[in-house]
């Protein structure tokens, strides 16, 4: 096995962030008797924030207040696990010192903006792990469109070929495959379909797999 760098997708891999966020929706969709919400979210994994806007208008009407009901789940989301709070996911903070002290190159190339992703990993102590971080609204296309997964490897400097791309939504595989990063599913709320074990290189169950797989192969 030769690799130069990991690109890593952040909610549902770095972070159990997707599982909390439907939480909160949950909490909105019940105070204002909106259906189906967290088919809609689950939907939605992977999605940046304008394609996630898209999406809800289409599936609840153009008249839906999404703007004003993602403003109170994000101050939920927020409430209850900003600062710090949000559960980091089974082996991250062994696996990123790993490839630091391997020299491996890292970057993190989420659907979220830049913005929050860089508060998140900083108020998880995770932020100087990261040689690059790669928001959503850094580029033109949302996953599963290859954009933010070539922009990474392009700021590290390195070819797609020569990188892995670790993600859990459909939408992030379809991304990293399509811009040519050997990628590893590791599911979170997207159970690993035959589709994704095609495009994905192999599918595993946390991060602390990744790492033994990576330490005996590498």
């Amino acid at each position: 096995m030769s690799f130069q760098a990991v690109v890593f997708d952040m909610d549902g891999v770095i972070f159990d962030s997707e599982a909390k966020v439907i939480e909160c929706w949950q909490v909105v969709a019940e105070k204002y008797g909106i259906p189906d919400i967290e088919e809609a979210c689950r939907h939605c994994l992977g999605l940046n924030r304008d394609a996630t806007r898209v999406y809800m208008l289409e599936a609840y009407g153009q008249d839906f207040p999404y703007d004003e009901y993602k403003t109170e789940m994000s101050d939920l989301f927020h409430e209850r696990y900003g600062d710090g709070r949000l559960p980091v996911k089974a082996g991250v903070r062994e696996l990123l010192p790993w490839l630091k002290e391997h020299g491996i190159k890292i970057a993190l190339a989420s659907s979220t903006r830049r913005a929050i992703v860089e508060a998140e990993l900083k108020a998880a102590g995770l932020y100087d792990y990261f040689d690059k971080v790669i928001g959503g609204d850094m580029v033109e296309k949302s996953k599963p469109a290859p954009d933010i997964f070539l922009k990474a490897c392009n700021e590290l400097c390195v070819e797609p070929c020569d990188a892995y791309a670790i993600e859990d939504s459909h939408n992030g595989v379809r991304s990293a495959q399509s811009a040519g990063l050997k990628c590893i599913m590791v599911p979170d709320l997207a159970p690993a379909t035959d589709e994704m074990r095609e495009l994905a290189e192999m599918v595993m169950p946390d991060l602390s797999a990744v790492m033994e797989h990576f330490a005996k192969n590498i």
